[in-house]
């Protein structure tokens, strides 16, 4: 009888395991689309596609144009906005379907993120897969989703009656929030893995918490530099504009319009918070290192400072290269890889969510 009793739980355990390995495979699969769907997004606005649909249509604009009258139609709308008048004026059906596609593909991945996340999530739900405490974050994940589609169409309206170009504001937003979704969900993937050290203690936990914020908000800054296309200007490195810290930083009224409207100041802030986070990337490798020596969460802080120096280096580069549409996507998408990296390390020190026949048996 005792042999019975003890199988039971042994059982529940295995399955509830066996339950997040399947959720896990699948917000990694979700991970992956993320990273791409930033990635488009990233090429959409560096080939300045973002404003060739005019229209938010989530249903409907699912289908795009299917013969040349509807080509013709959706062409004739972009002609109406301001950056065609004055960018872009006198360009042909062709070379307009070369910028349409972009935006439409940026559009149709992103909805397809939302139906990747919401058909598994309503079958693990139903299918009694899904842990209580599981539910109310990946319901908050989809919500986010929705969330983001609505900014995004709120940052392309900002482009399309006096601007040539989008809001670098809302720009900043909608990049802040594509990074805040794919920490969440790498937060919830690394939540429901297995670990073999164990939780590293508060403070180690705190700092690697830190680092994901600081990596958040240069990743920000980063936005609004794309924004005010501030990486085609002073294109040196390590001065700017022939001097450690150059002049004219704050020639806007009222001075702080400088930190989001000056592309001098802009960029100068990205470089400096650039050293910034590297040096606190270093000093937390040497926390961790000593607090915990010789531990999987040591090694990770150090992983960590490599990926940060690895993504200073493309940023270098990609300063040289005055914002090479090369080297300015992979400085993106090498980000969105120290945002992950950084966010599993910050859950890694916290280890896995307790099982719930470990929350019962504690009880």
């Amino acid at each position: 009888m005792a042999a019975i009793a003890n199988a039971a739980p042994l059982a529940s355990h295995d399955r509830e395991q066996r339950n997040r390995t399947y959720v896990r495979g699948w917000l990694y699969v979700v991970l992956v689309v993320l990273f791409a769907l930033v990635m488009v997004g990233g090429a959409t606005r560096m080939t300045g596609s973002g404003l060739s649909i005019t229209e938010w249509k989530p249903i409907h604009g699912v289908i795009p144009p299917l013969n040349q009258a509807e080509w013709q139609e959706e062409f004739e709308k972009y002609q109406q906005i301001p950056q065609y008048e004055q960018i872009n004026k006198g360009m042909s059906l062709d070379e307009f379907k070369g910028i349409f596609w972009w935006e439409w593909a940026h559009r149709l991945l992103a909805r397809g993120v939302g139906f990747l996340v919401a058909i598994p999530l309503a079958f693990f739900w139903l299918s009694g897969r899904l842990e209580r405490g599981l539910k109310p974050r990946l319901v908050g994940l989809l919500a986010l989703g929705g969330l983001q589609g609505a900014i995004g169409w709120w940052m392309v309206a900002s482009g399309l009656s006096e601007r040539v170009s989008v809001s670098q504001y809302r720009l900043a937003t909608h990049l802040t929030l594509a990074c805040i979704i794919i920490m969440a969900t790498a937060y919830i993937a690394r939540g429901v893995a297995t670990y073999s050290e164990a939780p590293a203690n508060r403070g180690v936990q705190r700092f690697a918490g830190i680092m994901v914020l600081l990596v958040l908000i240069q990743i920000y800054l980063g936005g609004l530099v794309a924004g005010l296309h501030a990486g085609l200007t002073y294109n040196t490195w390590p001065l700017m504009d022939g001097a450690v810290i150059p002049g004219d930083l704050f020639i806007i009224d009222p001075a702080w319009r400088n930190l989001f409207e000056n592309p001098k100041t802009v960029q100068f802030v990205h470089r400096m918070f650039a050293y910034s986070v590297l040096a606190a990337a270093i000093w937390h490798a040497l926390v961790t290192m000593r607090a915990l020596p010789g531990t999987t969460h040591a090694r990770r802080a150090w992983v960590l400072v490599a990926l940060i120096l690895g993504q200073a280096a493309i940023g270098v580069g990609t300063l040289l290269a005055q914002a090479h549409i090369h080297w300015a996507l992979l400085h993106q998408g090498f980000a969105m890889i120290v945002l992950i990296f950084a966010t599993a390390h910050w859950r890694g020190t916290k280890g896995a969510y307790p099982l719930p026949t470990e929350i019962a048996v504690r009880s």
